[in-house]
């Protein structure tokens, strides 16, 4: 068994860190390793089964920047612990480096003030690597350069968004990027919200799910889903529906609980559900998300193999069902933290890759970035979500993006039980002003990918069921958050 260790200074900062426990190691090549941590005093464990070099992912505190997840530069094991606040400043100026130079290459204009940011970070970067005969004095520096370096980070990628949008939107004075939102299960919108849906949005996600349509073995409720697919259709909306599956926990009906142990069989209905309901809109809906979080799982008892192999066989009975129709699947936590705990063989990168390898039709991936949510709710700054997004494109297929922000913190009578909402992880908290500003910061950034053919809001209203706490752009009363009106503008700016 491998081990690694980190000191952590100062010592005080381990009184107030539960995201300690979700930290994890993972290799050069972005793979994510089963991973233990312990502490023993200021000093933190982490095991793994090999020994080799790795980096390390932690969410830690920034001072304006709140508790970003970052990560060391490859490290190899050694008898002598790390500091740990002086790999994370190297980790953070290894990955702008590296970024720099890639984007650099392809010709982008670099801001003056990125250039003092990053000249502060490598300064007092090198003044903490000297000093680590004082680990206190060393981590503090360290610190400091933590802070400089995601303010480089953040003006390199808020000037690449801005540079590749005027590119884009001079070769296209209509972005060839779908802007969508979630309708919700409720019944269209209406009045003011209609107006305001129709003003933010070309496209519309309709959630046509197996446990509300068919929450009772036998019995179709079709009736929500019929109403929000003429009101998209009169609108002339972009129309995905889905997900026909979610395989997380709690996402398929009740009661097919008593076929959990018979898969065979549970495979016959879930495949009767996915034909049924591509027949009854085909021609109408050309988009279907067909599953979404298999990469993750939790339904039953399904193992991964299984989920692999059921996704791969409703995907087929999809093409067959509608062959001119686009089919995509969910990913979420897609950078595979989850893999950490040690119960998936699959990366999310790979899990996506057996499915389009296997030739069963996958037109696309929707990839689900959720902020704050539950154990993938961690807050990654924006060079590190482009980064992301990168990596996904080398698949060649076209990205779906699903994005997600809360606008405060609290219970949330609607929201799903299963989803605990963390503390606010960002650079402010989770508040309404705070979801309007991370909203039009990450809108951008995938507006910027060409790799992006579609972005959706998660869901519209926060007074019907839903699955994000505070996630909409409609308060429970029916008006507007401010993230909704920063919407509207960025329609109107690229969009006809």
């Amino acid at each position: 068994m491998g081990v690694m260790r980190f000191v952590v200074l100062p010592a005080d900062a381990l009184r107030d860190w539960p995201e300690v426990h979700r930290a994890y190691l993972g290799g050069a090549d972005q793979s994510v390793w089963p991973t233990r941590v312990e502490l023993d005093g200021n000093l933190m464990i982490c095991r793994r089964q090999n020994s080799d070099s790795g980096r390390l992912y932690v969410a830690w505190p920034v001072p304006e920047f709140g508790r970003p997840v970052l990560c060391s530069a490859s490290l190899p094991e050694r008898e002598q612990p790390y500091l740990l606040v002086v790999e994370l400043a190297r980790g953070k100026i290894v990955q702008i480096r590296n970024q720099l130079a890639a984007w650099q290459g392809a010709g982008m204009a670099i801001p003056r003030d990125f250039t003092e940011f990053h000249h502060q970070a490598h300064q007092l970067f090198a003044a903490a690597a000297a000093a680590q005969d004082s680990p206190e004095h060393a981590s503090l520096l360290a610190q400091d350069a933590l802070v400089q370096a995601c303010k480089a980070a953040e003006s390199l990628t808020v000037s690449y968004t801005r540079q590749r949008l005027e590119s884009r939107h001079r070769q296209y004075p209509n972005l060839p990027t779908a802007l969508g939102c979630g309708l919700g299960h409720a019944s269209p919108p209406q009045g003011d919200a209609e107006r305001s849906f129709a003003q933010a949005f070309n496209a519309a996600a309709i959630p046509l799910e197996w446990r509300t349509i068919e929450a009772h073995e036998g019995d179709y409720q079709w009736e929500a889903c019929d109403a929000q697919v003429a009101w998209c259709l009169k609108h002339e909306l972009l129309l995905r529906c889905g997900p026909l599956l979610d395989l997380s926990p709690d996402g398929l009906p009740a009661w097919l609980k008593t076929w959990e142990n018979d898969y065979w069989n549970l495979e016959s209905f879930v495949c009767d559900f996915v034909e049924t309901a591509i027949t009854r809109y085909v021609g109408k809906v050309r988009i279907w998300e067909i599953s979404a979080r298999p990469n993750t799982g939790g339904a039953l008892s399904l193992t991964e193999e299984q989920r692999l192999t059921l996704t791969a066989k409703t995907l087929d009975v999809a093409r067959r069902a509608d062959p001119e129709g686009q089919f995509l699947v969910r990913i979420d936590q897609p950078w595979g933290e989850y893999q950490a705990k040690g119960q998936h063989k699959l990366s999310p990168l790979h899990f996506i890759d057996a499915l389009h390898r296997s030739g069963v039709g996958l037109s696309g991936v929707n990839l689900e970035v959720a902020v704050g949510y539950g154990a993938g709710g961690g807050s990654r700054d924006l060079i590190e979500v482009s980064r992301m997004i990168d990596q996904w494109s080398a698949l060649g297929l076209p990205l779906q993006v699903t994005l997600v922000f809360p606008s405060q913190a609290g219970p949330d009578l609607h929201a799903a039980d299963s989803i605990a909402l963390d503390r606010s992880s960002w650079k402010m908290p989770w508040s309404e002003p705070a979801q309007a500003e991370w909203g039009e910061l990450y809108l951008r950034l995938m507006m910027a990918k060409p790799a992006v053919v579609a972005l959706f809001w998660s869901h519209f209203s926060d007074h019907v069921a839903h699955r994000f706490a505070h996630g909409g752009l409609l308060r429970p009363d029916g008006t507007p958050k401010p993230a909704l009106q920063r919407i509207i503008k960025i329609r109107k700016a690229y969009w006809k």
